[in-house]
């Protein structure tokens, strides 16, 4: 009978950032590579990073910086593609970049010079790319995979995964990767939002929906783990880069304690002020603080008015407390829908750290965000692509 499957050495499920480095890697080594994407365009996750401009890696990358069941994992694949590789790419490309802050290189123009230089690295080593390709089935036959799709059926002696998660499924995300697992018996560690909006329901959630657009510099706090950048208050709750990053480490029923004056300490200015401006009323002082619609939503929730002078020892401690020490149980999070990349994935020990073939499926390989390991914000977890991608690359 007739074979009348696609052949290829390595078939690649996703051209999304780490599946195109990977596949650049493997055909700059000879290997016959072709690469499944079931959108219309290669890298569509990477054109609207960074508010267009692509956060494509952060000068600061450690391994302290991602999360994962195993922290020791991502070390390998880290120290071998380094942000400097990227960095001395991007330079060759001619593409032009910035420090934003943190560590964190954006594009000076457009997302889409990355992609571009990704797409055109991908043309000149030989990868095929098939666009408008879904994949519907995975499995083993003899020495080969088989990959089916909407289009025709596809075989080749090595299969690496690199779908991603299913964060923001306008995208085109899915659980595919899961699956795909799940089907050859390889663990996955619970995924779940992360980087991701926090939400509020009742009282607290009405308060902060009436501060809607209002940010400031906070210090955020969930267990051990704690970030100092910006919070935003939303309709629904709070954003903003520090709760993106504390949410990657929040599970549902814990609290997250909230610092909004990290550089000072409340109770002694207040104590200043009263000796110079005893008469002046406790939001007008509190407003030279903070946003003056939070400063008075404060006054309002803890029942704080009147002026300094009348302003006694509970009263000091009360603000004091909800100043720096402002406990909040959020009631959920946006979920895949807004998160910028998912926590958990294919678990690690299933995973050689050297070349993320599964170790008791030769052939078989997950890497990128399908994987369970998450960065923080800020150009880490392309980092991640990059790194997983080329490290598998190297090895398929």
């Amino acid at each position: 009978m007739q074979d009348n499957s696609t052949k290829a050495q390595v078939l690649i499920i996703g051209a999304g950032a780490a599946g195109m480095m990977c596949g650049i890697e493997a055909a700059r080594r000879g290997q016959e590579v072709l690469i499944l994407e079931q959108a219309a365009g290669p890298g569509r996750k990477i054109r609207i990073s960074g508010g267009g401009r692509c956060n494509f890696t952060n000068i600061y990358t450690s391994p302290d910086c991602f999360i994962s069941e195993n922290p020791h994992f991502a070390k390998s694949a880290l120290s071998r593609y380094r942000p400097e590789d990227f960095i001395a790419w991007v330079e060759k490309e001619g593409i032009t970049y910035h420090e934003k802050k943190l560590g964190q290189l954006f594009c000076d123009d457009s997302a889409q010079q990355i992609v571009s230089m990704l797409s055109n690295a991908c043309e000149e080593a030989g990868v095929s790319i098939e666009l408008n390709t879904a994949v519907r089935f995975v499995d083993r036959e003899d020495e080969n995979f088989v990959v089916r799709s909407n289009r025709e059926e596809y075989k080749a002696q090595r299969l690496v995964v690199a779908c991603g998660g299913p964060s923001i499924p306008k995208m085109g995300s899915s659980r595919l990767g899961y699956k795909i697992a799940d089907h050859f018996g390889v663990p996955v560690v619970n995924p779940q939002a992360a980087l991701v909006p926090l939400t509020f329901e009742g009282a607290v959630g009405e308060s902060m929906a009436a501060l809607s657009g209002l940010s400031c510099e906070a210090l955020v706090r969930c267990g051990k783990q704690s970030f100092r950048e910006a919070i935003l208050f939303t309709h629904r709750g709070l954003s903003g880069p520090a709760i993106l990053q504390i949410s990657s480490y929040w599970n549902l029923g814990e609290e997250i304690m909230i610092d909004l004056l990290p550089d000072q300490d409340i109770a002694s200015l207040l104590a200043e002020e009263r000796e110079e401006r005893p008469k002046l009323q406790i939001d007008n002082f509190l407003s030279q603080h903070l946003p003056k619609r939070l400063a008075k939503a404060i006054c309002v929730e803890e029942k704080l008015s009147g002026n300094l002078a009348e302003f006694g020892k509970a009263k000091n401690a009360a603000l004091a407390k909800r100043v720096h020490q402002w406990q909040l149980l959020p009631s959920g999070s946006e979920g895949m829908r807004t998160a910028e990349v998912t926590r958990g994935g294919v678990d690690t020990d299933a995973l050689d750290a050297k070349t993320f073939e599964v170790k008791n499926i030769p052939g078989l390989y997950f890497i990128g965000e399908a994987v369970d390991v998450t960065g923080h914000l800020g150009g880490y977890n392309f980092q991640w692509a990059w790194a997983s991608g080329y490290v598998c690359g190297q090895a398929v």
